[in-house]
């Protein structure tokens, strides 16, 4: 029985290490380009057109952001099996495993949080415009 759990092991982290690169890609990407787009997209501007694009770009950027964040959970997909590991071998692998798990977690939380928030920028700022052009309308009524 040690023997056969020893071998499940050493399966383990060869697999682990076919997935890793894939980690790796994911965290690499999320650190250096990830990361500092969120962080551009922080101001959204004063005039709904201005927000509007900001809004495609962040779309465009999202459509990227999401396939790594796919990947990336499809990696961490292939691993759940190594909860059932308690080794001192395994030990090292399921804390790097579970340093890339917070790392993508963090990231897609952001990532939807600022998706989110764009949007309802957006609606706001579409009823205020609307508003305001009722407002005008109004005005020019009472002028007349």
């Amino acid at each position: 029985m040690l023997s056969n759990k020893r071998i499940q092991e050493l399966e383990l982290v060869m697999e682990f290490e076919k997935v890793e690169e894939c980690f790796k890609e994911v965290s690499s990407w999320i650190e250096n380009v990830g990361r500092k787009r969120l962080k551009e997209t922080i101001n959204l501007d004063d005039s709904l057109e201005m927000l509007l694009q900001a809004q495609k770009q962040f779309r465009e950027f999202d459509l990227v952001a999401s396939e790594y964040c796919r990947r990336g959970q499809e990696a961490l997909k292939k691993m759940d099996c190594w909860e059932d590991f308690c080794s001192v071998d395994v030990h090292l692998y399921r804390v790097k495993l579970q340093t890339y798990r917070d790392q993508l977690e963090e990231f897609c939380t952001q990532l939807d949080e600022k998706r989110h928030q764009i949007c309802e920028t957006v609606r706001l700022y579409e009823f205020f415009d609307k508003v305001k052009q009722s407002m005008c309308c109004m005005e020019e009524g009472v002028k007349a």
